[in-house]
């Protein structure tokens, strides 16, 4: 295509891999391929990148009307108002309501709208942007895509497709699929893979990829370096003492509450004192405590507690401005009206962010220099995104690197093969030392040469605009979380505390601890493979063990496999070789033992074995669990066990499941 790049005189010309990935799409749509997936690291100017595809089509006349589709207001207004704004007057917005926008040069623009007030649709414009909820939704009404006609659009650009556009359940789907005749291009930094979402189903494999990993070594992203922090509670978990009760004066209940708990269904006052100590003290510690900080809490209340903890820990700041530590959620007007201020480089507040789900769009924090995790992480996309957020380099502020403390385990994403961008550090201070890394300087890329700072172009954070539920339920008032003070917590390297079965405290190997109190239970192989194999509830042993002390998730997360607990069992206490839980559910697959099943009941059973696979077996053989997805997707409880028979005859063949899973070994 002879078509040249635009410029706009200011001497920004498009870096190397953004030139690639416009002249792949272009390859791609001229050879006639209808569906296309760009794959680039947050912050390495996606928009930027699609602009120039959609400019150098455009002009030659191979496509003439453009849907760009995003998920949120922020998405579609900057990208209007900067690197759009070339289209003009042949750009609007599906919207119905005029906005004026601040530029990035500073300047406000006024956006154009292709909706009246009537919901009419200006079909003379030939650039459209929108959101997918305001186009379609639930009622007929709602779904204004079915004004263009299928054809109307030869060219649709879907922004950070892994949100669900591609998912064959979604309702954003259906504006795909109605414009199914256009090239649809998806733009993404982390393609989704599940088994129920795929974005490499719908748009095909990735025509052009720039990974984080390349962004770093090339200059383009900052590296970042990562501070993992390890306190007791989280390690050994913590019981309370006898008649413990909670700041309202009920009695807690007494059991071991391990970190999945802390801030869901137990809040420990301390914890939160000394999360935020921690913070504090790295920021001192470094010289700088105006360093643009995300905190990554686990809901709104918990994000509100942080906040007030972190003004007591910087009270002499927070005398000075208020502003210096925020909350920005859904439900914070105060809050939300800041994100603007806290994403601009040239304001000095707010510094000290406390969220839930800053990050559900994508903002441009390009002056963030710390991201601390204090929620866990379980998906890889979300990870991704999170890292993202400080990926930008900033020559005038002299932001080269960034800094991750974990609180909660969440880095342990770096260890998984799909994750593409390692740390340059990371770095477990023990009890006394100093919040900040040694050498904290900033890194060199390879061969010790200096990486090159060039600020990117990148992706703009904002806020969940979905509070979750924190109402008191009804009755006596009590909150949903338990409340307690009163407790210790202290930082520990790498230190795992137990109570004995006579509640006295022990200081061991848990891999160590585990193995003599199993053989207490279990004499041989032999007598646990006994047991096992005569137990209809496999999960009764589980539960026996851990009310007797021997809870198998810390063991799980010590060990680091992805395996089931009967394996866990068998290679801590007998030294067998263990396997996955992948590799047993393959096994069984391979066996095809489920021949003599229908249809109907055989994907019941697959599905169940792929619950196992993802999971493991807990309530594998609770009919209840056939309420739940995929198998509400199938039919009703009632109809799926007909599929079986009796009640019975669906308990047993998932009792024959679990045999074939097993038995092997036995």
């Amino acid at each position: 295509m002879l078509q040249e790049y635009f410029d706009d005189g200011s001497g920004k010309t498009p870096r190397y891999y953004q030139v690639n990935a416009v002249n792949a799409a272009v390859e791609a749509i001229a050879k006639g391929q209808n569906r296309i997936l760009l794959v680039m690291a947050t912050g390495t100017g996606k928009t930027f990148t699609a602009f120039q595809i959609i400019w150098r089509l455009w002009k030659v006349g191979l496509k003439k009307r453009i849907l760009f589709l995003a998920d949120r207001n922020v998405l579609v207004d900057q990208t209007m108002v900067n690197d759009f704004r070339p289209f003009g007057a042949a750009m609007a917005k599906l919207s119905t309501g005029a906005r004026t926008i601040e530029r990035a040069d500073g300047t406000e623009s006024e956006l154009t709208t292709a909706i009246d007030q009537r919901r009419r649709i200006d079909t003379a414009y030939e650039i459209y942007l929108g959101l997918y909820q305001a186009i379609t939704g639930p009622e007929d009404r709602q779904k204004l895509y079915r004004e263009f006609s299928p054809g109307f659009f030869d060219l649709i650009v879907i922004d950070e497709c892994h949100r669900g556009s591609a998912a064959e359940d979604s309702a954003w789907r259906e504006i795909l699929e109605h414009f199914s005749g256009a090239t649809q291009i998806g733009l993404t930094a982390t393609p989704k893979e599940t088994k129920y979402v795929s974005n490499i189903h719908y748009f095909g494999k990735p025509i052009y990829t720039y990974s984080l990993k390349q962004g770093i070594r090339d200059g383009f992203l900052a590296p970042y370096k990562v501070v993992k922090v390890h306190m007791d509670t989280d390690v050994a978990g913590w019981r309370p003492e006898k008649d413990k009760r909670d700041i309202f004066g009920e009695v807690v209940e007494d059991r071991l509450y391990n970190q999945k708990d802390f801030d869901r269904n137990l809040v420990i006052d301390e914890r939160t004192l000394l999360v935020a100590k921690k913070v504090s003290d790295f920021l001192r510690e470094s010289g700088d405590r105006f360093q643009k900080t995300i905190i990554f809490c686990l809901d709104q209340e918990h994000a509100a507690r942080m906040r007030q903890a972190l003004v007591n820990e910087n009270k002499d700041l927070c005398d000075e401005n208020a502003r210096y530590v925020m909350r920005m959620t859904g439900s914070d007007t105060e809050g939300c009206a800041e994100i603007g201020n806290f994403i601009d480089p040239e304001s000095k507040y707010p510094v000290l962010v406390t969220t839930s789900r800053l990050l559900s769009t994508g903002v441009d924090a390009q002056t963030c220099r710390l991201i601390v995790l204090e929620r866990e992480i379980g998906s890889m996309t979300e990870f991704k995104q999170i890292i993202g957020r400080g990926t930008r380099i900033h020559e005038d502020t002299k932001k080269y690197y960034f800094t991750i403390i974990d609180f909660r385990g969440a880095t342990n994403h770096f260890a998984d093969p799909d994750f593409d961008g390692e740390p340059v550090q990371i770095y477990e201070p023990k009890p006394g030392e100093p919040m900040v890394p040694p050498d904290d300087v900033p890194p060199s890329g390879d061969e010790d040469e200096p990486i090159p700072p060039q600020p990117g172009e990148g992706e703009v954070i904002i806020f969940d605009p979905t509070p979750p539920d924190i109402t008191l339920p009804p009755g006596n008032g009590a909150p949903r979380k338990i409340y307690v003070n009163g407790v210790s917590v202290a930082i520990v390297a790498e230190r795992v505390e137990y109570l004995d079965e006579n509640g006295k405290l022990i200081t061991e190997s848990l891999k160590d601890f585990t193995k003599k109190e199993l053989k207490k239970h279990f004499a041989s192989l032999d007598a646990f493979l006994k047991r096992w194999n005569a137990a209809e509830r496999k999960q009764a042993i589980l539960e026996e063990l851990a009310g007797e002390g021997l809870p198998l998730e810390p063991l799980m997360e010590e060990v680091n496999k992805d395996l089931d607990p009967f394996d866990l069992i068998c290679h801590v206490a007998f030294d067998q070789l263990p396997r996955t839980r992948r590799e047993r559910a393959e096994n069984v697959r391979k066996r095809d033992v489920f021949t003599k099943y229908g249809p109907k009941a055989r994907a019941v059973l697959e599905a169940l074995l792929q619950k196992y696979q993802n999971v493991g077996m807990r309530d594998l053989d609770d009919p209840n669990i056939l309420n739940n997805r995929p198998f509400n997707t199938m039919g009703t409880v009632v109809q799926l066990i007909k599929q079986f028979g009796t009640r019975a005859d669906f308990e047993r063949a998932v009792h024959e499941l679990q045999y074939e899973l097993y038995h092997e070994v036995a």
